[in-house]
């Protein structure tokens, strides 16, 4: 199905949602392994799930941003409609906060920005995951075992070994040796998680020069708190993550289990795209990670 035919369908659940909304303008969005996203006259977001995975993630994603209302200090989606095909919220304006923004803030600027990053993972790890299933919310569809990530590795051993380089082979050798030999541990730390905190759910506004706010709570719930510290060495590495959290915000076994983590999205997306014939999730990291991510062991 083309974009006009997806935009036109979409645009037809929309107007039996809201049929006293004039639609004078949409935009699709189709950026993103789950969901695809028309905003309405420049203002409103419709976002409608288009996997089956996200599709059964919508409940428990308003559940949560019902939670977490009075929680976090930065702007999330205020869900307005929820349907069987999408949910609906105000637009929060921004651009997606990537490294490159960061780094060319000044410092003052910079200090400010990463604070309200740190502040961010600070509320959300604090929910404990007691507190989090007695809220009804359940594990975060991000959440891997030591099974599924063994089953991962044979996967990118029969599709990707096959298609990379010896040095690219090795070095998917090497980042898993840590987990195969018992060296790190999974799941160290759980608690509330977002589960996949890329730049490009981190809204910054240019003119007010702050976060505007975190947006996509589609794969949030229980799960390891290496998770959003993986992601978030993988987009702005080390560098800007130890001006992120303290010293002693993660242990050392988080810290190491989030440098493992991060070099996992490149694998899933790469075989994700090869397996489904997707070229856009085969580019999905172009221009995105940071490549500043020490070995595992290393001091933090």
């Amino acid at each position: 199905m083309g974009k006009v035919d997806i935009l036109h369908r979409y645009t037809t659940a929309i107007r039996e949602a809201y049929p006293k909304l004039a639609i004078e303008q949409t935009a699709l969005n189709r950026d993103g392994m789950h969901n695809d996203v028309v905003i309405v006259n420049g203002n409103f977001v419709c976002r409608f799930p288009k996997t089956d995975v996200a599709k059964n993630n919508l409940e428990q994603e308003v559940a949560l941003h019902r939670f977490l209302r009075d929680k976090i200090s930065l702007t999330i989606p205020q869900l307005e409609r929820v349907t069987g095909d999408f949910v609906s919220y105000p637009l929060i304006e921004g651009v997606p906060l990537s490294r490159n923004i960061v780094m060319g803030l000044d410092e003052r600027t910079r200090q400010s920005v990463l604070a309200q990053l740190g502040e961010f993972h600070e509320q959300i790890h604090g929910i404990s995951s007691a507190e989090a299933t007695g809220a009804g919310l359940s594990q975060s569809a991000a959440q891997r075992t030591f099974e599924d990530l063994m089953r991962l590795y044979e996967r990118v051993e029969e599709v990707l070994f096959p298609k990379l380089w010896k040095h690219q082979r090795l070095w998917i050798e090497e980042h898993f040796a840590p987990l195969r030999t018992g060296s790190i541990q999974l799941n160290t730390r759980e608690s509330l998680v977002h589960g996949d905190l890329g730049c490009y759910h981190i809204l910054y506004d240019e003119s007010k020069q702050r976060v505007a706010g975190i947006i996509d709570f589609g794969t949030a719930g229980i799960g390891s708190q290496a998770i959003d510290v993986g992601v978030l060495l993988d987009v702005y590495g080390e560098q800007l993550a130890k001006l992120i959290f303290s010293k002693s915000a993660y242990p050392t076994e988080v810290i190491d289990e989030a440098r493992f983590r991060a070099g996992l999205g490149w694998l899933e997306w790469a075989l994700y795209g090869i397996e489904n014939r997707d070229d856009e999730m085969l580019l999905a990291h172009i221009g995105q990670s940071a490549r500043d991510i020490s070995p595992v062991g290393s001091g933090w």
